[in-house]
C-alpha cells in the first residue's frame, strides 16, 4: 500500500472501477501517511479521519451499486481559509480559533457532491495575507523537501500536503499568488483559474473580492483539470462568478502545443531574481521549442505594483476589522501589527490609484498577449527559503538584494489584478534539491490553453514521480 499514497486521482478511479483497490483501503493508507509524516511538516491542521472513513465507506457502496460519481472515493484536503460545515475553520487566526461554520463553501458542496473523501483542513497564514504559511494557532508549515524551509503561502499547507503524499487533490485559493507560490516551492502543479471561474462563497470577512480565485493543487495536470470540471460554473451567491462556459477542462490535454507562440520573461518588473531560478526556468521555457512551440524572450513592460498590493492588503484588512481593529490587532500575528497601522497614512487617492494602475497594466498586457498564446515566467523569484524563529513575512533578500513581502512574489500578483488564468508547473530543482516552478499565463478566460501547455510540459518532462525523502 506504500505506492497508493502517490497515485493520481485518475489512477485511483481506474483502480476503484477495476476493483483492485477500494476507497476504504486508500483512505486508511493516506490517513496512516498523515499520522506518520504530518508531525514533521505541519501541513494538515484539522484532521477529519472519522468523516473520511464514513465518506470512504459510502463511496465503496456506490461502486458496489455501480453508481460512482465523478471523484468517488478520491481523498482531498481543503484549505483552512475555505468554509467547511461542521468542521473547524480558523483562517489561521486566534480570532477564529474555535469557529465551526454552519455551511460549506460552494466548491466544497461540489466536491462533496462528486464523491470526494475529505481528509482535513490545511495550514495557512492568518487570513491568507502573506506568502509564508505561519500563524499563532498552529505554527508554520514546513517544506517537505527541506523542513527547515518555508512552503510559501498562503496555500502552503495544501501544497505541502500534496507533495508529501496526503492524497492527490487539494483545494487552495489565490489572491496574489497563493496557489502558484507554494506549488512552485513544494514541487506541485497549481492553477489559478480565471477570476470568477470557480465561485467563491461564503466569506467570513469582506475584502479581496476582486482579486481572489479558488483552484486546485495536484500532482498531475489531468487531476487539476478534473477538479475544475467539478468545481467550475456559476452560482448566484457569488456575483462575480462567470456564466457557464461549456468547457471540458480535460478535453484537449493531449493535443500538444505545436504551432503555439509563447513569450518568456524573467523580468516583469520584479526587482531581483535568483540567477539559478532564471537559468532553470529559461531552460524549461526554451525546451518547449522541442515540442514545436515558438518561444521568444519578450517582456510586456508593466509597472511594479508591489506598492499597490501592499496598499490593498493593508486597507482591506483594516476595513474588515475596523470596528474592533485595536482589539483584533492584539490577537493577530505579531508581524502584521506595524503594517496594518499604516492604513492611516493612505489617502483615498492612493486607493483609487490602485484601480487606475490595474487598468494601466491591463492596457500593456492585452496588447502583449495579442501577440502570444501564452506568457512564461519564473513563478517566484527564489526557491524555498529558511524559516525564521519568531516568524517572517517572506525572505529578507533574494540574490543578495533586500526584498519586501510583496516584491519577491512579483511574478504572480499581476495576474490577480488582471484576472487572467495562470499556473505553476514544476520545471526542475536547484543544486540543493529544491523545486522550481515555471509560471504559464494565459489570455483571458483561456484555462484550456494553459492546461494544454502544462500537460505537454508534464508529458515531455514528468515530475509526478519525484517525491521528497520524508
Amino acid at each position: 500500500m506504500d505506492d497508493v499514497i502517490w497515485m493520481s486521482a485518475h489512477e485511483l478511479l481506474e483502480a476503484y472501477r477495476g476493483k483492485s483497490l477500494s476507497p476504504v483501503e486508500v483512505t486508511n493508507a493516506v490517513l496512516e501517511r498523515i499520522d506518520e509524516v504530518n508531525p514533521k511538516i505541519n501541513a494538515v491542521v484539522t484532521e477529519t479521519a472519522d468523516l473520511a472513513m464514513e465518506q470512504a465507506k459510502a463511496s465503496e457502496a456506490a461502486y458496489q451499486k455501480g453508481e460512482p460519481r465523478t471523484l468517488e472515493g478520491v481523498p482531498v484536503t481543503i484549505k483552512d481559509l475555505i468554509m467547511t460545515r461542521g468542521i473547524r475553520t480558523t483562517w489561521g487566526s486566534k480570532l477564529y480559533e474555535d469557529y465551526i461554520p454552519e455551511q460549506d463553501a460552494v466548491l466544497v458542496e461540489r466536491l462533496n457532491g462528486a464523491g470526494t473523501v475529505m481528509l482535513g483542513k490545511t495550514n495557512v497564514p492568518e487570513f491568507g495575507l502573506v506568502a509564508v504559511t505561519d500563524n499563532l494557532v498552529f505554527g508554520p508549515a514546513l517544506n517537505p523537501w527541506d523542513p527547515a524551509k518555508s512552503t510559501g503561502g498562503s496555500s502552503g499547507g495544501a501544497a505541502g500536503a500534496v507533495a508529501a503524499g496526503f492524497g492527490p487533490l487539494a483545494v487552495g485559493n489565490d489572491g496574489g499568488g497563493s496557489i502558484r507560490i507554494p506549488s512552485s516551492l513544494c514541487g506541485t502543479f497549481g492553477i489559478k483559474p480565471h477570476f470568477g471561474r470557480i465561485p467563491s462563497y461564503p466569506h467570513i470577512l469582506h475584502g479581496w473580492d476582486t482579486m481572489n480565485a479558488e483552484g486546485p493543487i495536484t500532482r498531475t495536470v489531468a487531476d487539476a483539470a478534473l477538479m475544475m470540471n467539478v468545481m467550475a460554473g456559476p452560482d448566484e451567491r457569488d456575483r462575480h462568478s462567470l456564466p457557464a462556459s461549456g468547457i471540458d477542462f480535460l478535453s484537449g490535454l493531449g493535443e500538444g502545443i505545436k504551432g503555439m507562440r509563447c513569450a518568456y520573461t524573467s523580468d516583469l518588473a520584479v526587482a531581483c531574481v535568483d540567477p539559478e531560478v532564471v537559468e532553470i526556468t529559461r531552460k524549461a521555457a526554451l525546451a518547449l521549442e522541442e515540442l514545436g512551440c515558438e518561444v521568444v524572450e519578450d517582456d510586456p513592460g508593466i509597472l511594479d505594483m508591489s506598492g499597490d498590493l501592499t496598499i490593498l492588503v493593508i486597507a482591506e484588512t483594516a476595513a474588515a476589522h475596523w470596528e474592533t481593529l485595536a482589539e483584533d490587532q492584539e490577537k493577530m500575528y505579531p508581524l502584521f501589527a506595524p503594517f496594518i497601522s499604516l492604513v492611516d497614512s493612505f489617502s483615498a487617492v492612493d486607493f483609487v490609484n490602485v484601480q487606475n494602475h490595474r487598468e494601466d497594466i491591463w492596457e500593456k498586457l492585452w496588447r502583449f498577449m495579442a501577440k502570444y498564446d501564452l506568457m512564461l515566467t519564473p513563478t517566484t523569484s527564489c526557491a524555498a527559503f529558511d524559516l525564521k524563529e519568531g516568524g517572517m513575512l517572506g525572505p529578507d533578500e533574494v540574490a543578495g538584494e533586500p526584498v519586501t513581502p510583496a516584491s519577491w512574489i512579483g511574478f504572480t500578483y499581476p495576474f490577480n489584478f488582471t484576472g487572467q488564468p495562470a499556473a505553476s508547473v514544476p520545471c526542475g530543482f536547484t543544486a540543493s534539491g529544491l523545486p522550481v516552478g515555471l509560471q504559464v499565463v494565459g489570455r483571458r478566460f483561456d484555462e484550456p490553453t494553459v492546461l494544454r501547455a502544462a500537460a505537454a510540459i508534464e508529458k515531455a518532462h514528468p515530475w509526478a514521480d519525484s517525491h521528497p525523502a520524508l
